[in-house]
């Protein structure tokens, strides 16, 4: 993969696409007895609204770039709703047709954004969640491949290389090199692989969360032991793997809102407790990503 920064900043010039990264950091203030400050990075502030729209972007430049979606070819992805709005947020702006695979549990705000895009929605049987969605997708490819761009988050490697020469460094900077933990979930693995890849040569320890159920609330994370693994996941990526139970998630998510200020989606809240974890037993400068915001699950019970 040779695509840049650079590269990718120059085919969006001019474009709600250059808004993409550049996210802030912030403290967090309302947790004491801690041995490390706490840092929170609110991908919500993206123009796709999560930190999704990374990996989109790049992906799509990507194929561009290597000839894929030539000839008008449709992109096609499973996803469990972020990056489906976000491919559908960068098809418009670049001007292609985007097509999701989505379980039907997908949150009515996710699968409403995503067609205000412009994207065709594909629902599959929720109780086989995004590895029912990704089998569909390797069909569709398969059966026409004359008509998709099949980008498949989960194998693509500009998804972590979007991280790596984004992500990874904005931190770095925002630190002045001072972050000694970054803390994520797990989805397609493509942030902690790639964050992993810039900011542990500077001696960074990556925290790498998961579900501790594999059935479990956490939208967009994996519980690897019991999914179809990403072929960019590397356990060896992360020097510690944690088990978020869905309840403190979603409890996390409730606080950030009431005492921070903070509306986030439930990956966001298993990301702060993972992050707790860590700060009361560890001294440093934590940065935890915080995914998206809390507005695209307000159908859910997450905020009945």
């Amino acid at each position: 993969m040779t695509l840049t920064a650079e590269r990718v900043r120059e085919r969006v010039r001019g474009t709600i696409l250059e808004r993409v990264g550049d996210t802030p950091l912030l403290p967090l203030r309302s947790f004491e007895e801690l041995r490390a400050e706490l840092f929170v990075k609110l991908e919500s502030f993206n123009p796709g609204g999560s930190v999704k729209d990374r990996a989109a972007l790049w992906m799509v430049v990507a194929a561009e770039e290597d000839g894929r979606l030539r000839g008008r070819k449709t992109i096609l992805d499973a996803t469990s709703g972020n990056t489906g709005i976000a491919l559908a947020m960068v098809g418009a702006v670049l001007g292609h047709g985007v097509e999701l695979v989505m379980p039907d549990k997908v949150s009515l705000e996710r699968k409403r954004m995503a067609a205000a895009f412009g994207a065709r929605i594909v629902l599959t049987d929720p109780l086989e969640g995004t590895d029912g969605a990704i089998q569909e997708a390797r069909r569709r490819a398969a059966e026409h491949p004359e008509r998709y761009a099949y980008l498949d988050q989960y194998s693509n490697p500009a998804n972590p290389l979007a991280h790596e020469l984004t992500t990874g460094p904005e931190i770095w900077e925002q630190t002045r090199g001072s972050v000694t933990h970054f803390v994520a979930g797990v989805g397609t693995s493509g942030t902690v692989t790639g964050v992993s890849a810039a900011l542990r040569p500077k001696g960074v320890r990556i925290v790498a969360a998961q579900p501790a159920e594999p059935l479990h609330g956490l939208e967009g994370w994996k519980h690897m032991a019991s999914a179809l693994r990403p072929a960019i996941w590397n356990e060896d990526a992360a020097d510690v793997h944690l088990m978020i139970p869905t309840e403190a998630g979603l409890a996390m998510a409730h606080q950030l809102a009431r005492e921070e200020g903070i509306f986030a989606g439930p990956s966001g809240g298993g990301a702060v407790v993972a992050a707790l974890r860590v700060a009361q037993s560890e001294p440093g400068r934590i940065v935890v990503l915080i995914a998206d915001g809390g507005e695209r699950y307000l159908s859910t019970p997450l905020w009945e």
